[in-house]
């Protein structure tokens, strides 16, 4: 099965390249999957890199919006319904990666090394579970944070399970 959801979320990605590229969009993470007995088919979108950089260097922030993640969901849903390459029934799901976005692949570590993470280990390491440290990276297959304390701490990613933007109000 996890073939048959890769090659769901390559399709994806290829349905929506050209599409997102025109509406200063990209694709962040695509991930189909049962929960329960019923499939769901996510699709993160953010704002393209070049859309965001041009927005900086104006001092405009621009985020994925509702309308956005309509536009994308309707074009999807129309494409997927003529090629139908998916033979249970599932839920589209259109959104923003948040604010306390996942971090999935080289990129994503790249683009937000100096933020502040929560990482969540599968075991605990000096008593914890979950550590909360700023990013330095993800370098050859570790994730190294600066951790609370000012100790720089690296987990080897089959170690952890989830990396994500920390959220501090």
């Amino acid at each position: 099965m996890a073939d048959k959801k890769e090659k769901i979320t390559e399709l994806v990605s290829s349905v929506l390249s050209d599409f997102l590229d025109e509406n200063g969009l990209e694709l962040y993470h695509t991930d189909f999957r049962k929960e329960g007995k019923d499939w769901y088919l996510n699709v993160y979108i953010d704002i393209a890199e070049s859309v965001r950089e041009e927005n900086e260097k104006n001092g405009e922030v621009r985020y994925v919006s509702t309308d956005d993640c309509e536009l994308v969901s309707d074009y999807l849903s129309e494409r997927l319904d003529e090629i139908d390459p998916i033979e249970q029934n599932y839920m589209l799901q259109v959104s923003s990666p948040g604010m306390d976005r996942e971090l999935y692949e080289q990129k994503d570590f790249d683009r937000f090394a100096g933020e502040l993470v929560d990482v969540k280990l599968y075991k605990a390491s000096s008593g914890k579970k979950e550590i909360q440290g700023i990013l330095k990276g993800l370098v050859d297959g570790n994730i190294i944070i600066t951790d609370e304390e000012g100790n720089e701490r690296s987990f080897s990613s089959r170690d952890v399970a989830k990396t994500c933007l920390a959220v501090v109000f």
